[in-house]
């Protein structure tokens, strides 16, 4: 593999390249700079629909195989990624904007996440429920068939493997559809498949804009599907699926609250929040959005992170930054507009909200204080490094604010007492909470929403729950008494 900035990069369809059907071509572009990195085919519907007829074509091969054949298959996945690391760490950085550290670890991540769940491909057990002495019952656990995987521009190569694993260890065949921001991970790891040894149509790779997503989402011929991204098009994609009857599993990003108890330690929970608001721009649906302070603590923690906002260092990804620049054009805009929002609405604007003189999509660090929970930067999901810092009085004025909101993604708590730590957590609103730490637990650790931060659940052994569905087998034992005359 190498990254040429002058390649037309076509789809993958049945183990080969494939040019679109109208013959066009995008271009995505380096975020720090604004400059074209390369061309990428336009998926059309008529695409989609050659893609998913080679993974419905391939279907009953992959199926076939033993439990333990598709393991070997996706632990091959999991070796390439660590041989080929370094190389997809640069395509990563250069086509979405995060620094290279970063990058790597999203490697070494992906290749961890094929591992996992290889080791689980021959655990995939039914049970067997009491009936009796006359009667049997038991459950096995079949594939679905064809899943949709719909992947979002803020880490491509991530979340490509976190549904393709378990979609095809549980014997799945599966068309990945990647943002049109950020194609090339996912071409280039389709290389990476085919290499592996995956057979050609289990996995398929489509580019382009809109209209494959849609097409993909409602088609006929799709049995699950996984969509990561927001709010507004997880609600378009649960529509088309249900023309269907089509389950979705749904990840729309979230509002997280990360509340700092009076007995915190700030050192560590300035560090955590910092990490978990700046990391990747800000550009992380589980990032530490807002942090509610209790007020005896409160301007000392501002003081704090505004420090840490103003030593971070920003510039291109390949220079190795603490923080690279927004993905594209748009949604710098967007943050800008935030930050212009918050300042109308009364907020003190601590440090940062300007944009960095020169090209690239760049937005310094931002740190907002004197914030209420019924303000728009308060509510809204930024997806950008814009901290909103909010004061409370007591514990139960904490989890109020916390909860108050639409979303329910991630959340945090602060404190040396474990009592009220955990006392916290439980009373947070949120698929995932952390307790002294951001972004922490392991690799087995289920990860999603509720309320409006979508369905289903990613990652560990509740992430195969999206494709594999439950037969019940039950069987008569009676017999009729056998005649002696």
């Amino acid at each position: 593999m190498s990254i040429t900035t002058d390649e037309r990069y076509r789809l993958f369809i049945g183990g080969e390249r494939a040019e679109a059907s109208t013959g066009e071509y995008l271009t995505t572009e380096d975020p720090a700079t604004g400059e074209p990195i390369a061309q990428y085919a336009a998926a059309t519907a008529a695409d989609v629909d050659r893609a998913v007829e080679a993974a419905r074509d391939a279907l009953n091969g992959w199926q076939a195989k033993q439990p333990g054949e598709r393991g070997e298959v996706v632990q091959g996945l999991a070796d390439a990624v660590r041989d080929n690391a370094e190389e997809l760490a640069r395509i990563e950085t250069l086509d979405q904007g995060k620094p290279l550290t970063s990058s790597r670890r999203a490697a070494e991540g992906l290749a961890r996440c094929f591992e996992y769940y290889a080791g689980a491909a021959d655990k995939l057990e039914g049970k067997s429920i009491p009936a009796g002495e006359d009667a049997l019952d038991f459950t096995i656990r079949e594939p679905y068939g064809v899943s949709a995987q719909i992947i979002p521009w803020n880490a491509p190569l991530n979340l490509a493997g976190h549904g393709t694993a378990p979609a095809l260890v549980a014997g799945n065949t599966v068309v990945i559809k990647p943002a049109p921001t950020t194609p090339l991970s996912a071409l280039h790891l389709a290389e990476l498949f085919d290499e592996a040894g995956v057979p050609p149509g289990v996995v398929n790779v489509v580019t382009g804009g809109a209209e494959p997503g849609a097409a993909l989402s409602g088609h006929e011929g799709v049995d699950t599907v996984s969509f990561t991204g927001s709010v507004p098009t997880g609600q378009a994609v649960m529509e088309s699926a249900a023309k269907t009857i089509t389950p979705v599993t749904l990840e729309l990003g979230g509002k997280n609250p990360a509340i700092v108890m009076p007995d915190a330690d700030l050192d560590e929970a300035v560090s955590s929040i910092a990490i978990g608001i700046f990391s990747n721009a800000g550009q992380i649906c589980a990032a530490a959005d807002r942090a509610i302070v209790h007020e005896s603590v409160y301007d000392e923690f501002v003081e704090r992170v505004v420090e840490w906002a103003e030593s971070m260092t920003l510039g291109p990804g390949e220079e190795d930054p603490d923080m690279g620049p927004l993905n594209h054009a748009e949604h710098y805009e967007t943050v800008l507009d935030y930050i212009d929002v918050g300042v109308e609405e009364g907020a003190t604007l601590e440090t940062g909200g300007d944009p960095l003189d020169g090209e690239g999509y760049f937005v310094e660090p931002t740190v907002f204080s004197d914030v209420s929970n019924d303000m728009r930067i308060a509510q809204e999901e930024i997806f950008g490094p814009v901290l909103t810092v909010i004061p409370f009085g007591d514990r139960s004025e904490a989890i109020d604010i916390a909860n108050d909101i639409e979303l329910g993604l991630t959340g945090g708590v602060f404190s040396r007492d474990i009592k009220t730590a955990l006392r916290t957590a439980r009373e947070i609103d949120a698929g995932s909470v952390y307790v002294n730490q951001w972004f922490g637990g392991p690799l087995g650790a289920p990860f999603g929403g509720v309320n409006k931060s979508g369905i289903g659940r990613q990652m560990g052994l509740e992430g195969l729950d999206s494709y594999l569905q439950t037969k019940n087998i039950a069987v008569d034992l009676t017999m009729d008494e056998p005649d002696e005359s």
